[in-house]
């Protein structure tokens, strides 16, 4: 692995800059247009500063575990969130392009739509409101919680050197509550609503690309689905409504027979095939089923009109699938692109499970609902990097492992053949401490000497790691 020239002391946040491995150096410049020259270098501070941190991922953690602890001009970090002119967006539109271009340069792109809950206390948090616990709640059993709600837009990707499917946050907006909006005497925007925005922004990124959203059943609006089918490149797959009210598309208008008719015949619904024993079922092996293994599932599908009252009409594929074995509840997938087969929709239908992965991963390794700003912009941008920071962070590991670099650390008793996001960020960890800002030794001795500045930072990194 190549590597910049390493710097004797810090004494400035050049030094720091000049020190990162080549690889990860052009990586981090990709982000460097979001900024001002003096900004940029604060920026990429905090940036280093949040992937070596353990524990609380707050500013003044940033600044301690990159050695500020006695920078007297702190106060610029803090306005790098707060007070800064620059634009999450691009960032955004710049980490697509990347995840793009390693994990998926070639055919559909699917990305993950849903939501969590940042669970956050405090008066000064404008945007906070009380939700359904999506992670303590049961059917029988409702937990609510309060503090922030994001939507995230994640690339679904199969990430080789991994073995499997991660979600690659890339787009995170925070969906205020409606008591947020009539504070300030503005319309409600639902869930559904920013749902929409963020489909039509990723379609404007990828003009030239198939993008497949895939969410859960509360994006089974056939408002949503009727604006989604006018998109050229744009198709979503969600569940589909056991009840649903299916139709044969509208017959040929007669000529002078009053207003065109906007469906057919009554279709029997999904809950009614299933019921019928004269259903027509087919075999299909899934791989990367919930949990990474193979299943075998019997699936009937066909192409209708889904039609309700005071709505526009939508033609879908739909999918109802059942288990042989008996293991899980039947239930109905919908595709608005009807040139979808069962096995794709069925497919990456379930690669969202890998975003409830990357949620936990998020909140275990990167301190997500652990930051302490109350500012109205620090908050807008802090949870999106954090988020956008775990994307970062495989982007570098793949870097790394390409340089030969050993993905997996295992023991006696535990022999671990595929690396998981724990590994990865270790990988990015001990490249930044063994090869960036400092002079060490030869690695060929016995002994290993490194300054004292070095040594007082990684042990105050494993006292405080809580």
């Amino acid at each position: 692995m190549v590597q910049a020239p390493l710097a004797q002391e810090i004494s400035t946040n050049e030094i720091y800059m000049l020190t990162l491995p080549v690889e990860l150096l052009k990586l981090i410049k990709e982000f460097g247009d979001l900024f001002t020259k003096r900004v940029e270098e604060q920026a990429r501070v905090l940036l280093i500063g949040a992937i070596l941190a353990t524990g609380k991922r707050t500013v003044t953690a940033c600044l301690r575990v990159m050695g500020l602890s006695e920078e007297k001009q702190f106060q610029k970090y803090h306005r790098v969130l707060n007070r800064v002119r620059w634009s999450v967006i691009k960032g955004s539109r710049v980490l697509i392009s990347l995840l793009i271009k390693v994990f998926v340069p070639t055919g559909e792109i699917i990305c993950g739509l849903d939501d969590t809950i940042e669970r956050r206390w405090g008066k000064k948090i404008k945007a906070r409101g009380i939700y359904r616990d999506p992670v303590r709640s049961t059917e029988a059993h409702l937990v609510k919680a309060s503090g922030l709600r994001w939507m995230c837009c994640m690339l679904l990707a199969e990430v080789g050197w991994a073995g499997s499917v991660w979600g690659l946050p890339f787009l995170t907006v925070l969906c205020p509550s409606e008591r947020f909006y009539e504070s300030r005497k503005r319309k409600h925007q639902t869930m559904i609503d920013r749902a929409w925005q963020m489909i039509q922004m990723v379609g404007r990124w990828l003009p030239n690309r198939a993008v497949v959203f895939v969410a859960d059943g509360s994006f089974a609006v056939l408002d949503l689905l009727s604006k989604i089918r006018d998109l050229p490149n744009i198709s979503l797959i969600t569940r589909l409504r056991m009840d649903a009210e299916l139709w044969d598309p509208a017959p040929p208008r007669q000529p002078k027979v009053g207003r065109p008719r906007v469906k057919g015949g009554r279709r029997p619904s999904p809950q009614q095939r299933l019921n019928d024993p004269e259903t027509t079922w087919t075999e299909l092996e899934i791989g990367n089923w919930y949990g990474g293994a193979r299943r075998r599932v019997e699936v009937y599908t066909e192409v209708c009109v889904w039609y309700k009252g005071g709505y526009t009409p939508v033609r879908i594929r739909w999918v109802l699938i059942r288990d042989p074995q008996g293991e899980f509840r039947p239930q109905a997938l919908l595709s608005t692109n009807v040139n979808h087969s069962a096995s794709q929709i069925l497919s990456w239908f379930v690669r969202r499970w890998r975003m409830e992965v990357t949620f936990e991963e998020a909140r275990a390794h990167l301190g997500v609902e652990t930051q302490r700003q109350w500012n109205d912009l620090a908050i807008a941008r802090s949870t999106p990097i954090l988020f956008g920071l775990f994307s970062i962070i495989t982007l570098m590991a793949d870097c790394l492992i390409k340089c030969q670099v050993t993905p997996v650390r295992t023991a006696a008793w535990y022999q671990k053949r595929l690396p998981t996001f724990a590994d990865a960020i270790a990988i990015v960890r001990r490249c930044l401490w063994s090869n960036c800002y400092f002079s060490t030794s030869y690695v060929d001795s016995d002994i290993l000497k490194i300054p004292r500045s070095l040594f007082d930072r990684l042990s105050e990194a494993a006292c405080y790691a809580a």
